[in-house]
């Protein structure tokens, strides 16, 4: 059993998700984002902006990042990390794609205090 697998969940398929888009889940108090790319890369965020906590799954999605809609700040897909002059990061999860179906990692990649 790799580490992927051992808090790996289903969460539904690809087509749950619309390009551009994203679907929220809970993990206990915390809100997760999953977000679809226009070339169909998975990701998955906390649903949270490091800024001013606004809900990252109800922004835009485009170039790998996502815009927050309070106060547009563009936070990167990958790393979670704001882009350009802002500064702060939201947690990431890891997420595999297999044969159209979405595996999410429930165990967090604390953003950087």
């Amino acid at each position: 059993m790799n580490a992927m697998s051992a808090n790996r969940v289903a969460i539904g398929t690809i087509d749950d998700i619309p390009r551009r888009g994203a679907r929220c889940m809970k993990n206990g108090d915390m809100t997760i984002a999953v977000f679809r790319t226009v070339d169909d890369r998975i990701f998955a965020l906390e649903d949270k902006c490091p800024h001013r906590n606004g809900p990252l799954s109800q922004g835009i999605v485009h170039d790998g990042c996502v815009t927050c809609p309070l106060h547009n700040w563009v936070i990167s897909l990958e790393t979670g990390t704001a882009q350009g002059a802002d500064e702060g990061s939201t947690n990431t999860f890891p997420v595999r794609l297999e044969d159209g179906r979405i595996y999410l990692d429930l165990t967090c990649n604390f953003a950087a205090a």
